[in-house]
C-alpha cells in the first residue's frame, strides 16, 4: 500500500517545465487525513547555510533525531503545516510574542538532490519575517501535508518551484480544517515533546 495517499496522485514527469505550468494551487484534502499530522520538535540547529543565501528562502533545520517520525512514515519530498519557535533562549526571552506565534511553513524531507546532499534531513522554512536568527531556540513542527516530491533542477527553476511550494502551502493551509490546527495543545508552551 503506498504512503500518504500516493495511490491517489496521477503520474507526472516531475521537474519539468509542463509540470510546473500545471501544479495546483491547493493539495491535500478538506482535513488532513493519516498519516497527517505529524510532530517533530528539537533545538534548531546550524544547517549548510545555503537556503537564505542562495534560494532566498532561509530555512531552520531539526537535529537528525527528530525528523524520525516523518521519515517512518512518509516518503521524501516538500510538505506543508505550521511551525513555532520559542521565546526563550538560555532562560531568556530574545524574540517577540509575533515571532513566537504558530506560523504557516514548508519543509522540504530529504536529501535535496540539487545539493547533492548525503544525509537526510528536514529543512523548514517558516512564513515570517524574523529579525535575528533563532539558533538554539526549540521549534515545534506540525507537518498536515504533502505538496511535491524532490527532484534534481536547475537553480533558477528551484527557485521558481520553491515560491510555488510557498503559495500552495498558504493555500492549502486557508481551508478550516487546517486553520483550526494552529491552537492544538502541541503548541501549548508547556508541552516539548513530539507526538506520534
Amino acid at each position: 500500500m503506498p504512503a500518504m495517499g500516493l495511490e491517489e496522485r496521477p503520474a507526472v514527469l516531475v521537474g519539468t517545465q509542463s509540470y510546473r505550468a500545471s501544479r495546483p494551487q491547493i493539495v491535500g484534502p478538506e482535513v488532513p487525513q493519516e498519516p497527517f499530522p505529524i510532530f517533530m520538535s528539537g533545538a534548531v540547529q546550524r544547517g549548510f547555510g545555503r537556503g537564505g543565501k542562495d534560494l532566498g528562502c532561509p530555512t531552520a533545520n531539526l537535529p537528525d533525531e527528530s525528523i524520525a517520525p516523518m521519515s517512518s512514515v512518509t516518503e521524501t519530498g516538500v510538505y506543508y503545516g505550521y511551525a513555532q519557535i520559542s521565546r526563550e533562549k538560555d532562560g531568556t526571552s530574545v524574540l517577540s510574542e509575533e515571532d513566537a506565534k504558530v506560523l504557516p511553513m514548508v519543509m522540504s524531507l530529504g536529501v535535496n538532490p540539487f545539493y547533492k546532499n548525503e544525509r537526510m534531513s528536514a529543512e523548514i522554512h517558516i512564513m515570517h519575517e524574523f529579525p535575528s536568527d533563532f539558533y538554539s531556540h526549540h521549534m515545534k513542527v506540525m507537518v498536515l501535508g504533502y505538496i511535491r516530491p524532490s527532484w534534481t533542477m536547475f537553480l533558477e527553476a528551484l527557485i521558481e518551484d520553491i515560491e510555488m511550494d510557498k503559495r500552495v502551502a498558504l493555500n492549502s493551509l486557508n481551508r478550516p480544517g487546517y486553520e483550526q490546527l494552529k491552537s492544538d495543545a502541541f503548541f501549548d508552551s508547556a508541552t516539548n515533546q513530539p507526538r506520534l
